[in-house]
Parts: C-alpha cells; structure tokens; sequence
C-alpha cells in the first residue's frame, strides 16, 4: 500500500500489485504473503524449508475487523483530529477518551486493538505515564499495541523520555503532526510492526497449552543445555519444580551420564536431529533410561540457538546404579525397548525385597507402612504393567504432604485469570514472603487486653424490631446487615444470646446467662469495627451458619449437647482482633504475632489463643469455669481445632479427607450395607465440624444475592485497602491485582466459587441435604458472570448495583420460620 498527495493536496491511496519472480531451488517453498498475518484472508508469502527452520503453518488469529483504536487526549486539538481521521481512513473503530478513567473505563470494556496516549502534555485529568501502567496491569493488556504521541523536539534531544516512555509500557512513540498522510503511514506501520506480531503471540499460547498437555516430557534449552522452559509432565516425572529447573543446566539437574549428551550435541550442533537414549536422574536421586528425540532450532543466524528435547514416558527403564555404564551410551531406542523388562525384573525386584525386609524390621508400625507393606507385597505377584502402576502410588504414599493443595493440572490450565490467580495464591500460599526490615507497627496484641465490664450488665429487654428479625435467626436467608445497622454494628451480642439459648448453651456450660452475655460483649469488642469485612458482623454471620447446619438431622443425630456448644463458641470467636490484613502481610512486615508464631498459621494461632485469653483471664467472662477438667480439655480441643481448620492453606486438606470418608461410600441407618461408614467415630466427627465451619466461614456466595454481592464488596475493600498500605510502604504486595482502580469484583467471585467453593458445597449438600446452598451458589454464580460481561467491576460499580430492584432485600413469611424454642 502507498499513500501519496496529488496536485490538488487530496490524499491518494493506490495498490501496488506485487510480481511474484520465479526461483530456482532445492528447498521447498511455502506461499503467504505475510510473515505474520493478522486474519485467514492473508495470503501467503515464500518460506524456505530447511531441517533446523521447519515451518509448519502458522496459527491464524482471529478476524477482528474493524481494528479498534483508543485516542486519548487531554484536549482536542490539529494534531488529535488529524490522527482520528487518518484512522477513519483506513477503517478502524475509532474511540475518543479526555480523561483518566473515562480511557481506562472504555479500554476495560473493549480491549482495543490499539492505543494512542497523547504524551506531549501532563494534566491533572490525563497522566499518560500512569494510565499506560495500569492498562498494562490488566488482563489481555499484553495483546494491545500501545503508542505515545509526542512533540517533535523529543526525536532531537536525548533518549531519556524515549526510554522512560517505553520502561511505562508503551509499544512505540510518534512525532506530532497535523498531516493525515503522515499519520496513515504510521498506523499503517503500527499495524504491520506492532500489531500483527501482539495478536500472533496471543494465538501462540495455544502450542504452549498443547505443550503442557502432551504426556511427554518437553524440555526447550538454549544452546548451553539452560533450561528455558518445561512442560507438566517433566515436573511430574522429575519431581522438581518449575523454578527450580528453569535456568539450570541439565547437566547439574538430572543428566546421569554426560557422553550422551556429547554425542548428542555433536549431532545438533550440525543442524541434524538426534534420536537416542537419556540416563535421567530423578530428584529423588532414581535412575531412569528415557528415549529422547533431539531437535535443534535457530532463531537467528546460521548455528542453532535451541534445542527441543523430547523424552518418551512411555518407554521408560528404572535402572539400580550398578545395572549401567557410564562408558557405554546406549545408542538407539530399539534396543533400549528390547532390555527394558530385564533391567527391571532385577532391579525392581531387588529394591522392593529391601524395602520390605526393612520395613518389617522396624519395631513400630504406623498404617502408612502397612499399606506399603501390602502393596509391595502385591507387586510380587501381578503383572509389570501393574507393578509400574504400584511403585507410582508408593511414591505418592511416601510423600510426607499427602492432602496438601495441588490444584488438577486442567485446572491450573483455566487459573488464567490474573485476578483469580492472585486471591487463590493468596488464600492458599504456604509461606509468605519475609522482608528482614525493622517494624515499628503496632502490634494487634496492644489491642487485646481484657476491657473493664460492668458489674451490673444484665439481660436488657430486645427491641421490637430486633426481636422480630432474630425469629429469622435460623432461616439461611437471615439478613445479618438490617441486624447490623439496627444494633449499631454489635450484631454479635444480640445474634449470639439468641442462638446460645436456643441451643441450650448456658445448662452445657454450667454458666448462667449473664456470664455468656458478658463472654460475648468482650468478644465482640475486641473485634475491630473498622475492618471492612473482618469484623464482628462477620463473625456473627459465620455463627448463624453455623447454627443453621447445627439444626439439620444429619448434625443433630452425630452431635452432642457439647460439640453443638463448641462450634458456636468456634464460629463467635474464629476471627476475634483479627487486623484486616492477611497473615502474609504481617509476616512481610514483622508483625510481633507473625514472629511469635513463627509464620505458620498466624491469624488463626492468635485467634485460637486469645480466646481463651480473654476467657480465662477474667472469671466474670469465663464460660467454662463450671466445668469439669476433663470435659473442659474436650471443649478446649474443639474450639481450637475448628478454629485452626479456618486457615485457608489447609482447605484441599480437609476437603479431601471429608470427601474420602463420607463422600466414596454412603452410609445407611439400618447397617445392613457393607459399605456402612461409622459416622459416629470420635476422628470422623471432627472432620464433620471442621467442614462446616469452614462452609460458614466461606459462605457468602450461598447466600441470597443481595447479602452475596454486599458481602463480595465488603471482602475487596479490605484487600484494597492492603494492597494501598502495602505499596505506601514498599512491602511486597500479596496481591497485586486487587488494586481498586483495576481490580474485577465479579471475576475474582467467579474464581473463588470455581476454586474454593463448589466443590466444598457440592460435598457438604449431599452430606447434610441443604440445596438451597447449591441453588443460590449456583444462581449468584450466573449473576457474577452477567455483571462481569455487563462491565459491573468496581466498588462503585457494584454499589450502583445494590441501588436496583435486583438487590431488593426478600421478605421471610413467618409461616415458614420454624423453631423448636
């Protein structure tokens, strides 16, 4: 395409057909006609085929025409009017923005094609500099070409504001002018320059995901044998993780023998493939003969500069360290097929014969080793297939975090979402990033000290309208925000009197009411009510829950008068002081409870701990001080451990243990089937307990929409508010992308319930037979992709949402509250 001006200063476009010459040549030759083509209507042009540079088609982007183009301009101006009509020019969907959140509100919800950021001026409505950072920040911002529109001058002086733009994420930069011809040049250029390579690269991340699926191990080195990426499978097969292979050698990781990979070099570097046998060393120190296919690549030059290592699962030797030599490479797959069930009926053979001898030499035997025992035993008398088979689940059984977070690897494929990776990372990261800086900060347990309560504290009469919404105290569709704002955000008290008489806490505890009152008092002042979402109404609404699992038959026929007491007692205080920030944060700024609990299980350790501080430390509050020790330490056990199971990196922990025990096999009332599981069993009503506090404690999006999206908005403040503190004090931010002005409500809800929540209601539904868990989960979970799809991703924007008959609070008839008081 060339532009030109005629005599009469109009703007010209013609085409220029292209001739094809005819060339002689031993390489095959391709047709398109362009390197990166930007929709299947391109034609092709030539490609030579050569063994090191074999092409195989290029992945096609999707057709998106017109282009979308994003102006943005503090003030109108020649120069924007002449680049909104060279645009108009060639086609593209042009749209106009003026200030900051006006550009980043449209470019949210279009994801244009590409950007122009006037740069030639700072403003305070239009800073180009912050802008381009957080449209960078964004998901699927990595496919947008971004360009700064900047003066003439800039070209002639140093490069310092070039390098600056280019550092804030922008493509490129262009000179001002008020010429259209110029300008279409350009956009042409940025078409064929920035454009077409960013939606290529996005089409391309379908080879990686094939690459992460493929059953084969996939190593890509540079030419010094430096990992620069590996598949699934080799983390699995190797036993290393990603970060932990990615710029090594392979030489220092897992080579057994270095002649092969001397002779397999000797191959590559001469452009050829290689195909042979790879000694690999496992992490676990195991010796494995693999077939590898070599493939070298060049990238630029005449030499490769990668190389594609292929090794073959499937075809794979277990070998003891006497069983090969170094001196003597194996030198084709076929023969190393053709020994392969040799070397292991010795080698397999020998190593479970050891294994079992010592394992019946010990004087102790735990169930792990027993089940070890037999399966050994069972590889002595079954097939090889099978014996593959067994000696991988003996490796699975030795690893010492059984039940530890592992998310499938389909789902770590769908976990693209960078706002849902950051809150599931959060929620379930083990340790959390240490900064060895001096903490001045206060610490929470400043705040704890028990307050003075007053002697004459008794039970005062309830408010008419308080009392009438605690009759709903039981209902799942109780509105714990009206009971919020009419108690003047000390729901707890109220909410809790309420549910400890219903079940009858005061004659488990041996305690009268007035010391339970006081008990609930103290905790919910030491709750902070300024946290957005961790405070005491919070806590309050996990009780409710709670209480509410409490009255199913499935709970009411395993629990006694005391468990019953104890998960409310749990559900009350789970969170008491806690700080609004996330146990991370308090190990990455010194935070006295992170040292005293040595970074593990921060929040909940000091949780669990105050309780019984606060209780014990004042015997107007102490609501165990009738009772006996023995039933004490019992009740002692069980707040703390439910408590404890709150902690969020132990989620698939607990679940997989409920999901194993109560969910294979369905247990029966008459004990006639042989699959009758003894619900009853001391360690399987503790997992019981666990589960549902952990289901109330994360119930929110169960709830009706109204309470769940008010919910979602109360959870976002408080980790927008951590993230601000975080970046005010150059702490390392937990997650970066719940930042207030970029951050997606609905789809960090979206990943939440994929990740955390629907499997855990789904287990808990058909454990205890609540559906309308299910059903509203699944009917918010429609709405959240609606507002999602809507642009609904703001505080604000949720607010305005909380202001439509959508989110009109529902009436409860009281025909269909049911109480047993």
């Amino acid at each position: 395409m060339i532009i030109c001006t005629d005599e009469n200063g109009k703007d010209n476009m013609e085409s220029l057909d292209e001739q094809d010459g005819k060339e002689e040549s031993n390489h095959s030759v391709l047709h398109r006609k362009s390197s990166l083509p930007l929709t299947p209507e391109d034609e092709p042009f030539d490609v030579y085929r050569s063994p090191p540079e074999i092409k195989y088609g290029l992945l096609i982007p999707p057709n998106h025409s017109p282009l979308k183009l994003l102006v943005v301009c503090a003030h109108p101006d020649p120069v924007s009017e002449a680049l909104s009509k060279a645009a108009d020019k060639l086609g593209y969907d042009v749209t106009t923005c003026h200030s900051y959140e006006e550009a980043l509100e449209e470019f949210l919800s279009k994801l244009h094609d590409l950007i122009v950021i006037d740069a030639r001026y700072t403003s305070k409505a239009l800073d180009y500099d912050t802008l381009c950072r957080s449209i960078r920040n964004t998901r699927g911002s990595q496919h947008t070409a971004a360009v700064a529109l900047v003066k003439r001058s800039v070209f002639d002086k140093d490069d310092v504001t070039i390098m600056s733009l280019l550092d804030a994420g922008f493509n490129r930069c262009i000179a001002e002018t008020t010429n259209i011809v110029h300008f279409v040049n350009e956009l042409i250029q940025i078409r064929h320059g920035d454009i077409r390579p960013l939606a290529q690269t996005a089409v391309n991340q379908s080879l990686y995901i094939a690459l992460e699926k493929c059953s084969d191990i996939v190593l890509i080195t540079d030419d010094s044998y430096r990992l620069q990426y590996v598949n699934r499978s080799s983390e699995r097969f190797l036993g290393y993780r990603y970060d932990e292979l990615l710029g090594k050698s392979i030489h220092e990781q897992f080579i057994a023998d270095p002649l092969q990979v001397t002779s397999m070099t000797s191959s590559l570097m001469r452009a050829r493939e290689w195909q042979g046998s790879l000694l690999v060393r496992k992490k676990s120190q195991d010796t494995v003969s693999c077939n590898c296919k070599g493939i070298p690549i060049i990238c630029a030059g005449r030499v490769p500069t990668h190389f594609v290592l292929i090794l073959d699962v499937h075809g794979i030797t277990e070998l003891t360290p006497t069983s090969y030599s170094l001196d003597k490479p194996r030198g084709s797959v076929q023969s190393n097929r053709r020994t392969s069930m040799d070397v292991r009926s010795v080698s397999s053979d020998y190593f479970r014969r050891t294994s079992l001898a010592k394992l019946s030499a010990l004087p102790l035997e735990a169930p792990i080793t027993k089940v070890i025992s037999l399966l050994s035993q069972a590889q002595e008398q079954t097939n090889p297939n099978v014996v593959s088979i067994i000696d991988k689940v003996i490796e699975i059984l030795n690893n010492t975090e059984l039940y530890s977070p592992h998310l499938k690897d389909d789902l770590r494929l769908k976990c693209d979402e960078p706002v849902t990776s950051d809150l599931i990372t959060a929620l379930l990261m083990q340790q959390p990033q240490i900064q060895l800086a001096p903490s001045s900060r206060r610490s929470s347990n400043d705040s704890t000290a028990v307050r003075n309560v007053s002697r004459g504290i008794s039970k005062v009469r309830v408010p008419a309208q308080i009392k009438d919404l605690l009759d709903t105290s039981l209902t799942w569709e109780f509105d714990i925000f009206r009971l919020e704002e009419l108690t003047n955000k000390k729901p707890l008290i109220h909410l809790g009197m309420n549910l400890f008489l219903h079940f009858d806490v005061p004659a488990t505890l041996n305690c009268d009411e007035k010391t339970l009152q006081n008990w609930l008092t103290v905790i919910e002042m030491n709750y902070h009510v300024d946290n957005f979402y961790h405070n005491s109404t919070h806590a309050a609404d996990v009780m409710q829950a709670t209480a509410g699992f409490l009255e199913k038959d499935r709970l009411k026929a395993i629990m006694d008068p005391l468990d019953e007491a104890s998960s409310l007692i749990a559900a009350c205080s789970h969170d008491v002081d806690h700080p609004g920030k996330s146990s991370a944060f308090l190990s990455n700024c010194d935070n006295p409870l992170a040292i005293l609990y040595n970074d593990v299980t921060v929040l909940e350790n000091h949780h669990a701990a105050l309780t019984f501080k606060l209780t014990l430390g004042d015997d107007r509050i102490n609501i165990f001080k009738h009772l006996d020790r023995e039933t004490y330490k019992v009740a002692r056990h069980n707040v703390i451990d439910m408590i404890l199971a709150t902690e969020m990196t132990k989620h698939f922990e607990h679940l997989a243990k409920f999901v194993n025990v109560f969910c294979q096999k369905t247990s029966r009332v008459d004990g006639e089937s042989s699959d009758y599981i003894p619900i009853t069993l001391p360690d399987n009503i503790t997992l019981v307990k666990r589960m549902m506090i952990k289901c109330a404690d994360v119930s929110n999006p169960t709830r009706p929409l109204r309470l769940c999206v008010e919910w979602a908005r109360r959870i976002a403040e408080e980790y927008f508010a951590q993230t601000d503190e975080e970046k005010s004090k150059g702490l390392p931010v937990v997650m970066p992308m719940f930042d207030r002005i970029t951050c997606s409500i609905p789809k960090s809800q979206i990943g939440f319930v994929d990740y955390i929540v629907h499997d855990m209601f789904e287990a808990w539904d058909a454990f205890i037979d609540m559906p309308e868990l299910v059903t509203y989960m699944r009917q918010n979970y429609i709405r959240w992709k609606e507002f999602d799809e809507e642009g609904h991703n703001t505080s604000s924007d949720i607010r305005k949402l909380q202001n439509t008959i959508l989110m009109a609070p529902a009436i409860i008839p009281k025909s269909s509250i049911k109480r047993s008081d």
